[in-house]
């Protein structure tokens, strides 16, 4: 049975557009997934703490020998893995703030990426522990940033995004950028056919499928 991770980190709620865009995204899989299970997290409205010193040591500490303070520490990391363990495809929502990801997505990302869980050190080296998953991330940004474009140098988002999954062991990645929200608000464009062609190129993915 197929399972998805759908994850939203936008504050805005029904206004955001990465929202509009992650919850098409899901609605498509479960038409093509019939027999699928889908895990949701909205990142917006869970308290995810920022890493302390005391989840770094305890992250270090080998499983056996955790106190019960340092178990409890590591109790939301836990939970976020968990979700991210069990599904084989992820549907990702993030706004771009300030160039990079939103906080939610920041704080949820710094709970995940953990050494013996979801990354390892081989020979020195970094290998990624989550193997064989596909990750969507489905991104809108107040601008332009699309390679060639004139800001293209500020989007901190894909290659991050890539680098840190890649570092996990997920690789096959896909991005669909809303680029250009900003005009949505400045009343340059209607939010229906600024999303029409977002929403049109999400279906057309699951059109073979």
């Amino acid at each position: 049975m197929p399972r998805l991770l759908h994850i939203d980190s936008s504050p805005l709620g029904k206004a955001s557009i990465s929202r509009e865009l992650s919850a098409e995204f899901v609605a498509n899989w479960k038409r093509t997934h019939p027999d699928g299970t889908i895990i949701r997290r909205d990142l917006a409205a869970t308290s995810i703490p920022v890493v302390s010193a005391e989840w770094i040591a305890a992250s270090f500490t080998p499983e056996a020998s955790r106190t019960p303070a340092q178990r409890d520490e590591l109790s939301i990391s836990d939970t976020l893995i968990a979700e991210l363990e069990a599904a084989d495809e992820c549907a990702i929502g993030i706004p771009m703030h300030n160039f990079t990801v939103a906080a939610p997505a920041r704080l949820w990302i710094d709970q995940i990426v953990r050494a013996g869980r979801t990354f390892a050190f081989v020979e020195g080296s970094a290998a990624g522990l989550l193997k064989n998953k596909k990750a969507t991330f489905l991104i809108a940004s107040g601008g332009i940033y699309k390679l060639g474009s004139p800001m293209a140098s500020f989007d901190f988002v894909e290659p991050y995004l890539r680098a840190i999954f890649g570092l996990m062991g997920v690789t096959d990645v896909h991005f669909l950028t809303a680029g250009g929200v900003a005009a949505i608000r400045f009343g340059k464009i209607d939010r229906t056919t600024f999303l029409q062609p977002h929403i049109a190129a999400i279906r057309e993915q699951f059109a073979s499928v």
